[in-house]
């Protein structure tokens, strides 16, 4: 019972960051977007969605080069987040078997605020765009979306415990749908928001979010792991001593152990560490220019519209739940997952073609049991080591999908650039086929 309502009670933490964190990074590119088109062009980003997608040559060549330009900015902006929060990532997670799963989530929640709190005084004061370089490199030494997120299903592995490994894919199920349907609702205030107030109003509110929810996870969360009092493991002086050895030693135990825990690995954990790395590298890949590929001609959408699709992003979410909780009843966690891949190869096979509002928004139709693969493997991999690990293993889960991430934002941002006058879906199909690899692994 105390478990439950300490679950309860995380639940609307997770909730309020994925709400905060992902109002955000529909404004990010489409505010950078718009800082381009005015630097290039002079003149203020069209108010009509369809006026910037005139047949004028002047506007077409305007467009490509701020398509350009804005995908090779959030390619260095990805760069400057991913050095720091690898590093961050393995440090935080793994060191929360030792202090508590509180160490993964606080300092993400700081970086987070320090970074939209960059993006409001730059929008306000139409600062350099490089200060927002800055602000991802901090958001990344702090360690970041991914690595809260790896404290977070650390946590959610803690309260399941040992009785309850039947329902750790369920509960990872659902934590992934509270972090899908809550990103949809913030897209879709943030087209409203931009639309009424400009972006520096929405940036200002993700800040006071951030605040909120830091303030409730200090105040409120209790903590998930039952940390032993090293004061009481020691007797007279040495009582003194061995909190601080075990603080200085605890680093580097950590470390070792995500180490250990492959290194001396049996098959089975890093194949499905590898299937994590191939599926999240296609998917990730995929989902990165979505945004980027609605504001390009012929589609030209607007913020609203923006905000729509990524609304109907949050079916995604309640119907890969639904498959989850229901499939892994009747159905071993390998076939689950190559019904997500063929889910994912087919969505964006589709999206590569799309070249009308109707279709674009049917894309998301195929893409339905899409997110199955990501709780079920998250699951895989914690039922394969002990409670003492799990910091550890979701340490690596955090690394892997860090560089996933980066990889995939790296490659497909470059890729989309080199191949958007002659077919902007390229990078779609390209990462449709890679879903082929994991598919094979698995099969």
């Amino acid at each position: 019972m105390i478990r439950f309502l300490s679950y309860c009670l995380f639940l609307p933490a997770v909730g309020l960051y994925a709400f905060a964190m992902f109002m955000i990074y529909p404004l990010l590119q489409q505010y950078v977007y718009r800082r381009l088109w005015f630097e290039l062009s002079g003149t203020t980003y069209p108010a009509e969605s369809l006026s910037h997608c005139s047949n004028n040559h002047s506007y077409v060549t305007i467009h490509q080069a701020v398509q350009k330009g804005t995908s090779i900015f959030l390619l260095k902006s990805e760069l400057c987040f991913l050095i720091p929060s690898l590093i961050s990532a393995l440090l935080l997670v793994s060191y929360s078997d030792y202090c508590g799963r509180k160490v993964a989530i606080v300092p993400p929640l700081v970086g987070d605020t320090l970074f939209a709190l960059c993006y409001v005084l730059v929008s306000r004061f139409s600062f350099s765009l490089n200060y927002l370089l800055a602000a991802s490199f901090l958001s990344g030494l702090m360690g970041g979306p991914t690595t809260l997120i790896g404290g977070c299903f650390a946590y959610v592995a803690d309260l399941c415990g040992e009785d309850l490994e039947g329902q750790k894919t369920v509960r990872m199920a659902r934590l992934d749908m509270i972090l899908g349907v809550l990103t949809g609702l913030a897209s879709l205030c943030t087209g409203f928001y931009i639309k009424a107030a400009g972006f520096t109003w929405p940036f200002l509110t993700a800040v006071f979010l951030h605040l909120i929810n830091l303030f409730y996870v200090l105040v409120v969360l209790k903590e998930s792991l039952v940390l032993p009092n090293p004061s009481l493991s020691s007797s007279g002086h040495l009582a003194s001593e061995a909190p601080r050895l075990n603080q200085s030693q605890a680093l580097t135990a950590r470390l070792q152990g995500v180490y250990l825990l492959f290194a001396a690995s049996k098959r089975r954990r890093n194949i499905v560490l590898l299937l994590m790395l191939a599926a999240f590298v296609a998917l990730q890949g995929g989902m990165s220019i979505f945004i980027l590929y609605e504001l390009n001609t012929p589609l030209c959408w607007s913020e609203v519209f923006v905000g729509y699709g990524s609304a109907l992003s949050t079916a995604i979410y309640l119907v890969s739940f639904a498959g989850v909780a229901l499939l892994s009843r009747y159905l071993p966690d390998a076939y689950i997952i190559l019904l997500g891949l063929m889910s994912v190869a087919a969505g964006l096979i589709m999206a590569a073609f799309a070249k009308s509002t109707l279709l674009m928004f049917l894309v998301r139709l195929p893409l339905l049991l899409s997110i199955m693969p990501t709780p079920v493997l998250r699951s895989m991999m914690s039922k394969i080591v002990s409670g003492s690990e799990q910091g550890a293993m979701f340490a690596c889960v955090a690394f892997v999908e860090m560089l996933s991430v980066g990889v995939s934002f790296t490659m497909f941002s470059s890729i989309y650039a080199a191949t958007l006058s002659w077919f902007s879906g390229f990078s779609f199909l390209l990462a449709a086929g890679l879903t082929l690899i994991p598919a094979v692994l698995i099969w």
